[in-house]
C-alpha cells in the first residue's frame, strides 16, 4: 500500500511536471500541530480520565479474584474436593471475564481506541479546513502530511506550513484577526532558502529512519497480538473442555448418590 502510495505521487509529480512546468508544494507537521492545540490538549486529557476509570475497575476486579485465591489456598484443608472444584471454576469463570473485559476496552477495536478517534475528528477538521484555506489562497498543486504514512521522502524546511496552520486555526477560533495573507507574510522569512540544503538533508534523513523504526513497531506489535490471539483461544478452549468434563463428573457422582440413597431407602 505504501509503495503503491508512493507510485501514484510520482505520477502526479510527473505529469504535473511534464504538463505545467513547474509544482507548488508543501507539507504540514500534524503531530506538531496537533501537540500545540489547547483543543487537543483538553481532548486527551478527557480520554486518559475516562482510560484511568477502565483501569481502575481492571484493578478492582483483579483485586477480587485475587481475593478468592488467597481464600482457596488458607481454606483448602478444610474443604472436600466438590468445594474446591467449585471455587477453582469460579476464579476461572472470573479471570475470563476480565480477560474479555480489558480487551473491551483496551483491545485494538476497544473503547479506548474509538473514543480516542471521536475526540479527536473534530479537531483534525480544523486543521484540514486551515489547510484547505492555505491552498486556496497560495494556489499550492499539493500538500503533503509530514510523517512516514504520507512517504514524505524530500521536506525543505522552507516548505513547513505548520506554523502557518497554527496561526490560522487561532485566528479562526478567534473569530477575528489578520488576514490570511498576513499571517502568510509573516512567515516568509522563515520559507528563505537560506540553508535549505542542510536542512533537506536531514529531514529527509528523519523521514527514513521513522519510516524503518514504525515499520519494526508494527511488526513487533503483530507478531504480539498474533501470539496473544492464539494462547487465549488455547486457553479458552482449555477452559470450556475442563468445565464440560467437570460438569459431567459432577452428574455422575449426583447420580452415584442418588443410587446409594435410593438403595437405602429400598432396605
Amino acid at each position: 500500500m505504501k509503495f503503491l502510495k508512493y507510485l501514484l505521487f510520482l505520477s502526479i509529480f510527473s505529469f504535473s511536471m511534464s504538463g505545467q512546468g513547474g509544482l507548488k508544494i508543501a507539507y504540514v507537521d500534524m503531530d506538531y500541530v496537533l501537540e500545540k492545540l489547547p483543543e487537543y490538549k483538553q481532548a486527551s486529557n478527557q480520554l486518559d480520565m475516562k482510560a484511568q476509570q477502565w483501569r481502575t475497575e481492571i484493578e478492582g476486579k483483579q483485586n477480587e479474584i485475587n481475593k478468592l485465591k488467597a481464600e482457596l489456598e488458607n481454606e483448602r484443608p478444610l474443604l472436600t474436593s466438590e468445594l474446591i472444584q467449585d471455587m477453582e471454576d469460579e476464579i476461572s469463570f472470573l479471570e475470563n471475564k476480565l480477560l474479555e473485559y480489558r480487551n473491551k476496552r483496551f483491545g485494538v477495536s476497544g473503547d479506548f481506541i474509538v473514543q480516542k478517534r471521536q475526540l479527536i475528528q473534530p479537531i483534525q477538521d480544523q486543521v484540514f479546513n486551515a489547510i484547505q484555506e492555505i491552498g486556496d489562497s497560495r494556489d499550492y498543486d499539493f500538500i503533503f502530511e509530514n510523517s512516514a504514512d504520507a512517504l514524505l521522502l524530500f521536506s525543505a524546511r522552507r516548505h513547513d506550513l505548520s506554523e502557518v496552520i497554527l496561526k490560522l486555526i487561532n485566528r479562526n477560533s478567534r473569530g477575528a484577526g489578520a488576514e490570511t495573507a498576513d499571517v502568510i507574510e509573516e512567515l516568509e522569512d522563515y520559507k528563505s532558502v537560506e540553508k535549505a540544503e542542510e536542512d533537506e538533508i536531514k529531514k529527509e534523513e528523519q523521514a527514513l529512519k521513522e519510516e524503518e523504526r514504525k515499520s519494526e513497531r508494527e511488526a513487533l506489535i503483530d507478531e504480539r497480538q498474533r501470539k496473544r490471539d492464539s494462547l487465549r483461544d488455547a486457553r479458552q478452549r482449555e477452559f470450556e473442555k475442563r468445565r464440560a468434563r467437570i460438569l459431567k463428573e459432577r452428574e455422575e457422582r449426583q447420580r452415584e448418590r442418588d443410587s446409594i440413597k435410593n438403595a437405602r431407602e429400598n432396605n
